[in-house]
């Protein structure tokens, strides 16, 4: 059984993936930060439904206690699949964003990456065998007003995700961001109503979470093996 890690896997697009990772047999490790216990309620409903999970909190943003974390979970085996899925809003006009702003978004999404990511190499280089896909988005393609921090963030992610890409390809790992557009989750309520959604996506509609775990669960697969280093987006058309 292969071992996968979502970070921000207690959030609406989080736990779709680690749902589907689970269905397609993997035991998933479902990272929060500040929501463990819905982490918590989502591995057992999982386990409910026949699947492995096991629920951990950790801020990604720390270093030091999150390869502390890591090195509990890498004692009993490697992580072979890993889905950087944790990322924040904090928007701002560029003119009136504060410092903290564009560091917390940088942290969380980019820093995290690393953090997360590095202490789990070697060990996936041993097998031979791995997946690591990065949650990107709409705005590190085509920029987006008052998220100047954001899509700074997820458009380096994106460029350390092809980089990454070529330095573990010979080594049966493959390394790929999917870019969400509007997707249906607690988090675009306060941003985008219903005539706002069927004006900016051609098909009329914001996205499923389970359309996004899907992408993610085929490029975690092992049909995907031959794709390594794309930017695939997910936004009904958008672009």
């Amino acid at each position: 059984m292969k071992r996968a890690l979502v970070t921000g896997g207690s959030g609406g697009i989080g736990s779709a993936i680690a749902r589907r990772l689970a269905a397609d047999g993997c035991h998933v490790y479902i990272h929060a930060n500040r929501g463990l216990e819905t982490a918590r309620s989502l591995s057992e409903e999982i386990a409910a439904d026949g699947g492995q999970a096991t629920a951990l909190a950790f801020d990604v943003t720390h270093a030091e206690a999150t390869t502390a974390a890591l090195e509990n979970i890498l004692e009993t085996g490697p992580i072979q699949i890993l889905v950087n899925n944790a990322g924040i809003h904090d928007d701002a006009i560029f003119p009136g964003m504060s410092t903290e702003q564009w560091q917390h978004v940088i942290n969380v999404s980019l820093n995290g990456f690393f953090n997360v990511t590095q202490p789990l190499m070697m060990p996936m280089i041993r097998t031979r065998w791995g997946r690591i896909v990065n949650v990107s988005s709409l705005s590190a393609i085509t920029g987006n007003r008052g998220q100047v921090n954001y899509s700074a963030a997820k458009g380096a992610l994106n460029s350390a995700t092809k980089s990454l890409a070529l330095e573990v390809a010979s080594r049966g790992i493959t390394a790929n961001a999917v870019a969400p557009g509007i997707i249906a989750t607690s988090s675009i309520d306060d941003s985008f109503d219903s005539k706002d959604i069927e004006r900016m996506v051609p098909m009329r509609r914001a996205g499923k979470p389970e359309e996004v775990a899907n992408l993610v669960g085929f490029l975690c697969s092992e049909e995907s093996a031959y794709i390594t280093g794309q930017i695939i987006s997910i936004n009904g058309g958008i672009i």
